[in-house]
């Protein structure tokens, strides 16, 4: 098998049978996703969907999560990972949101990675669920997903973010990042992977020579 045909079949299949995915992450605007994204490194989208509703109310703006003390916010998102580092990073990103973007979460990746606690996965999720923007966040589910799947032998997120972003079409990019979470999250599961369940195994390259050495 080709890695095009590799990529157009399992392109093709979550494109028939999973038309809309999403990121699991709640919120209502941009800085609130901008926020969550932070908060979700290390962490489940479903510890940080139980931490932010209280978050947001309390800093509804980067206007007031800016003017906050680390005191204010660490009780908030103490039962996150690395609640420290994050509570230094959200005060931070929300006083350079004010002071270099007029309180507006930028769409240029250059700029998104200029923010305290936004490195290159954060920034191209905003991008791509924000402004639609072609590319690709690279996960630790989408880095996993891709090397089993064979669409990746990157070693490293960026070099497995610019295979994908090589061989899938660009109007397919933005979902095709919640396509392979979503996988990884809940069929191509770190441990114990649920390959009887798993309807890409036609053109998975591990289940393929897993089964080609039986």
């Amino acid at each position: 098998m080709t890695i095009k045909e590799r990529y157009n079949g399992i392109v093709r299949w979550f494109g028939e049978n999973m038309p809309v995915a999403e990121t699991e992450l709640h919120y209502e605007n941009s800085f609130q996703l901008l926020v969550a994204v932070i908060l979700s490194a290390q962490c489940t989208d479903r510890r940080v969907n139980l931490v932010t509703p209280p978050l947001f109310t309390a800093f509804p703006t980067p206007e007031t999560l800016a003017a906050a003390t680390f005191d204010e916010v660490y009780p908030y998102i103490r039962s996150v990972s690395y609640p420290n580092s994050k509570t230094r990073h959200l005060i931070a990103m929300a006083q350079k949101l004010l002071s270099d973007f007029g309180g507006e979460v930028p769409s240029d990746l250059d700029a998104l990675m200029s923010l305290p606690g936004v490195g290159r996965k954060t920034a191209n999720v905003i991008a791509s669920v924000v402004y639609d923007k072609p590319v690709i966040a690279v996960d630790t589910h989408v880095f996993r997903v891709a090397h089993r799947l064979g669409l990746s032998d990157g070693k490293t997120p960026e070099a497995v973010e610019r295979d994908l972003e090589r061989h899938i079409p660009v109007e397919r990019r933005a979902i095709s990042h919640h396509w392979l979470i979503l996988h990884g999250r809940y069929t191509c599961t770190a441990r114990n992977p649920k390959c009887t369940e798993c309807p890409l195994t036609d053109w998975c390259r591990e289940f393929i020579l897993k089964n080609t050495q039986l």
